[in-house]
């Protein structure tokens, strides 16, 4: 079989490096803008790039003048036409997502394989035949407008439904009737990082939003005081009710949460983007809804597994690093007796459920996903078989209804969704993709290295099986590191086709996320950011000193915190990488938390306005430590115009600040998506052109040359 006779013909290779174009950046204005804290005098000359795209000419002028360079020169590169005919390819396969059982109906997510949006289908009973509920393909011409979250209530005959249009954070909330597919009045507004609690009567449901801001500043204005509400159904959302607000506190968020007898409404309520939490408690029995306080500290993480009766069982890190599962009697006041049912472990505990009277523990050992099955007192029963190294989604379910639905998948294996019966410990494949490659022909290994302090880092590898490994290979190398987010094991059809055409891709599990609980976490954080870089940086030496790469064949990737990992590290060691995709990066860490949700991450970054911080911050910014004098590699920082997570004047001033600076003469360039966000919910059609045109970049500067097999 010719697995990569493509790259071949794409005339990847040393010899497409020979010759580039000249480019001419776009002339930034540069301002003479600078603020001093702390006996510093800090430099912030692109300033202006801050202001919202689509309110301000000016920008959006900048804007079309960088695309207009960027997409001249990623049209010389011959490749980019084949590379996205064939992650085309790659894509086009049927797709499902894990289903949700509600009043003996299965709801789930699907997708015929190029469609822009996953459209959301239910069916009666495991045998009955699948009907489409919404179809957002339709909702928007260019096809940027998403069905975002759903939740189905609890006789599944409702339906809450959310609109994400043009990548934006914001949601609108509507409710659909099951029956008739036709969507109901109602209409909720101004939500954003909510979940979605119904009543087990289905008489409404309760929601977290903040206040409406003021028009214009939809995008970019910082969001506090949230507060949660209950809807009616049938009712405008100006008649809601007010359930739990702290307007003293007004950077405190707050998610609800209803357990599943309907007994108890739970809010959890947290500063940042730190787990950590205040959890109150309200008896839903009680028509007054006033809560009292269960944990009254932001010391320790909570999440409930479940519920039986006036017991609720928890993952928690309270004394245990790596979390252990707990339980406590609320019917007593506060914490007043937490009972152990599971103890900490070696591995770390990622979540729990209560499903048909057994807790499913999903446990992380190493970075891959482990799922085990408990009784109440925490004896272990079985281990619920897995196809190999991976990670696992879903296991939602009911605490009298022992079936619930997990989706596996790694690097090379597309997700399959599997139906496990806690009462026999069962999993049966119930639906896996035909997908236009063969998975067997690729290998996923993990193996473990040193960072700069002696730390242990483990880092999967994923490559071709006939990929000769006497020499070394064009490599993109992706972590994440922060926020006590795991990067596991998980399919992406276009670094399939990166490791297709003879690259090797490799995920460092650095300090910041998970994986090892929360001393991995807290290891990678605050004032120990730097860890994150060391490690990164560590996993690059590594791959060179296996002979899996070399510095003229190692890409580098992130993402959002990841962007910001990307951008410190360039800095840092711009000699150890032949090109860099910082994507939707946090690139000016003196300002990141003044916009939008910037201010929750104070939590991992350090809050800028106190000394310690500010001075660490300083340190690695992205944008104020771009090296002068130094030959930097191939950069190409992505963003989108409706980001309103992290705003894209992040990307802006890091690629003028770029461009200004003399750090050699590979091209540092910036792609700005239109009519997108941060990520989620947009449309298949622009994810392929995205990594089309990264590809065809990374490839180009690493020489990616193609094999046949």
């Amino acid at each position: 079989m010719r697995m990569a006779g493509l790259a071949v013909l794409l005339g990847l290779g040393s010899a497409a490096l020979s010759a580039e174009p000249a480019i001419t950046y776009p002339k930034t204005e540069r301002g003479d803008v600078s603020y001093s804290a702390f006996g510093i005098t800090v430099a912030d000359p692109y300033r202006w790039l801050e202001t919202d795209v689509r309110t301000e000419p000016k920008v959006r002028a900048w804007v079309d003048a960088e695309n207009k360079v960027t997409q001249s020169y990623l049209a010389t590169l011959p490749q980019r036409a084949a590379i996205k005919a064939r992650l085309t390819e790659l894509w086009n396969f049927e797709k499902y997502r894990v289903p949700v059982k509600r009043g003996g109906r299965y709801f789930f997510d699907h997708n015929s394989g190029l469609q822009n949006q996953y459209v959301l289908m239910v069916q009666d009973g495991l045998d009955g035949p699948p009907r489409q509920l919404l179809d957002p393909n339709g909702w928007s011409a260019d096809g940027a407008t998403a069905l975002a979250e759903w939740r189905p209530s609890h006789d599944g005959k409702k339906l809450i439904y959310t609109i994400q249009d043009g990548g934006t954070d914001w949601r609108i909330v509507k409710v659909l009737d099951v029956d008739t597919a036709k969507p109901m009045a109602d209409e909720v507004r101004w939500v954003k990082h909510s979940d979605y609690a119904w009543r087990q009567d289905g008489s409404g449901f309760f929601y977290s939003r903040f206040p409406e801001p003021k028009q214009g500043a939809e995008f970019q204005s910082t969001n506090l005081n949230q507060q949660i509400y209950f809807h009616k159904l049938g009712s405008p959302q100006s008649d809601d009710r007010l359930i739990y607000e702290t307007p003293d506190k007004p950077k405190y968020t707050h998610l609800a949460q209803v357990t599943d007898d309907d007994r108890y409404l739970l809010i959890y309520t947290r500063e940042g983007t730190d787990a950590r939490s205040l959890v109150s408690l309200i008896d839903l029995k009680d028509a007054s809804m006033k809560p009292r306080p269960l944990v009254d500290n932001m010391k320790d993480f909570y999440e409930l597994a479940g519920s039986v009766g006036d017991r609720l069982y928890f993952v928690t890190d309270n004394g245990a690093p790596r979390n252990r599962l707990v339980s406590v009697d609320v019917s007593q006041p506060g914490l007043a007796k937490l009972d152990q049912v599971i103890a900490e472990g070696k591995s770390a505990i990622s979540g729990a459920s209560l499903i048909g009277g057994k807790l499913v523990v999903d446990y992380l050992e190493d970075a891959k996903s482990a799922i085990y099955l408990y009784d109440l007192k925490g004896q272990k029963l079985s281990n619920v078989a897995l196809p190999g190294i991976g990670s696992v989604a879903g296991l939602e379910g009911d605490e009298n209804d022992p079936e619930t639905f997990f989706s596996f998948s790694s690097y090379a294996t597309p997700p399959s969704v599997f139906r496990l019966d806690t009462a026999s410990g069962q999993a049966t494949l119930f639906k896996q993709p035909a997908v236009p490659f063969d998975p067997s022909h690729y290998v996923v290994e993990q193996v473990f290295y040193p960072s700069k302090d002696g730390t242990k880092v483990p880092m999967f590898i994923t490559r071709r099986k006939d990929l000769d490994m006497s020499k070394p290979h064009p490599t993109l190398l992706y972590a994440y590191g922060g926020f006590n987010i795991p990067s596991l094991p998980a399919f992406n059809a276009a670094r399939l086709g990166w490791v297709e055409m003879g690259g090797v891709f490799a995920v460092a599990n650095i300090r910041g996320g998970s994986e090892y609980g929360k001393d991995w976490h807290d290891g990678g954080r605050l004032l120990k950011k730097q860890n994150v870089f060391d490690d990164f940086i560590a996993a690059g030496e590594t791959l060179i000193q296996r002979k899996i790469t070399s510095k003229k064949q190692l890409a580098v990737q992130g993402g959002s915190n990841g962007g910001l990992l990307i951008g410190a590290v360039v800095n840092q060691r711009p000699d150890l990488f032949a090109a860099a995709l910082p994507q939707v990066g946090v690139m000016d860490m003196m300002r990141y938390n003044l916009f939008t949700a910037g201010r929750y991450w104070t939590d991992d970054y350090g809050d800028p306005a106190e000394e310690v911080h500010f001075k660490n911050l300083l340190t690695y910014s992205p944008y104020h430590n771009i090296r002068d004098g130094k030959t930097y590699p191939a950069i190409l920082a992505t963003t989108a115009d409706t980001d309103d997570r992290v705003i894209p004047g992040h990307s802006f001033k890091y690629a003028a600040a770029l461009q200004a600076a003399k750090i050699g003469p590979k091209p540092h360039l910036i792609r700005i998506e239109t009519r997108a966000g941060h990520g989620s919910g947009k449309p298949t059609d622009k994810i392929i052109e995205e990594y089309s045109d990264m590809w065809a970049f990374i490839g180009h500067f690493t020489g990616l040359e193609g094999e046949h097999s």
